[in-house]
């Protein structure tokens, strides 16, 4: 624990902090989709089609606004100093909802263009075994004490863990939103599997905070009180935040695609799924690029 940071810490939840570094990446980010439509757009965007829909626009823009709701005060100041239940709706809203809209909102085109760099290395993650490992072995990571204790009591550290986590959570929906070339593909059947595992393999990590009848994280049980809840309370509802919202946010998502996918079906009366079907695309989805 940095005695530094712990002495530091406000007594009073609601002062006032103003984050310039939030405000200078969402500005980076929605100033460098807002230039990348502007001069890329017209040279790379497939002709007859305009850069972006408007769809995409409000998709993009609704994912930068929650990213500044959601690291911004007082949200930020709660989650980093006080509620471990805030820290965790704060990780929910960026992994499951957050980076999403983002991906939702950033047309082919550019996805292709700002992923170039980095292809042969997501082709292996953005597999379903790969993925998964990555994506809940975060997740698992995260949620140690020690990992808990340091990050939020070190702003770069933090900060750090933050990346991680988008980073991590676009790589688990990337193959889910996106059907680029460059990437393996995965039918509709095997995403609604896939990310059924996703609402799965969290309930360790989270049955561990539901139940716990001790303070796990000494840096939220000793912060001053917010609220009038207690340490011990405070971790029981991370828990429940976790498993609840982000069940309830991946089980409607693959609700939605299993109505898309059925409709899609109907409109080909001889495609009917089979158990040999998924294997089949499973197989063939799991299998490295190229084979």
């Amino acid at each position: 624990m940095n005695l530094l940071a712990d002495a530091s810490r406000s007594i009073d939840p609601w002062a006032l902090h103003i984050h310039v570094d939030v405000i200078a990446v969402v500005a980076l980010l929605v100033g460098g989709y807002l230039t990348a439509l502007r001069r890329l757009g017209p040279r790379l965007a497939p002709a007859g089609q305009p850069v972006a829909t408007t769809r995409q626009r409000v998709q993009f823009f609704s994912g930068a606004g929650m990213l500044f709701v959601f690291a911004f005060w007082p949200i930020h100041d709660i989650a980093e100093d006080y509620l471990f239940s805030v820290h965790m709706l704060q990780h929910n809203v960026f992994s499951l909802i957050m980076t999403a809209l983002l991906l939702l909102g950033t047309p082919a085109w550019l996805l292709s263009w700002v992923i170039r760099p980095i292809v042969p290395l997501l082709r292996k993650l953005t597999r379903p075994l790969p993925a998964t490992l990555l994506f809940n072995g975060f997740i698992a990571v995260s949620h140690a004490a020690v990992w808990v204790n340091y990050t939020a009591s070190h702003e770069l550290a933090h900060f750090g863990a933050h990346l991680g986590l988008v980073f991590v959570s676009a790589v688990m929906w990337l193959p889910v939103i996106h059907r680029l070339p460059e990437l393996p593909v995965m039918s509709s059947p095997v995403r609604m599997i896939y990310l059924f595992m996703q609402s799965v393999l969290p309930n360790v990590p989270t049955a561990f905070l539901v139940f716990t009848e001790t303070g796990v994280y000494s840096w939220y049980v000793n912060a001053p009180r917010v609220f009038g809840i207690g340490g011990v309370e405070d971790q029981q509802t991370a828990g429940a935040i976790m498993k609840v919202g982000g069940t309830m946010i991946i089980w409607t998502t693959i609700v939605v695609m299993f109505f898309r996918w059925y409709a899609e079906s109907e409109r080909d009366k001889g495609d009917v799924l089979t158990v040999a079907d998924v294997e089949r695309e499973f197989a063939r989805s799991t299998a490295p690029a190229g084979d």
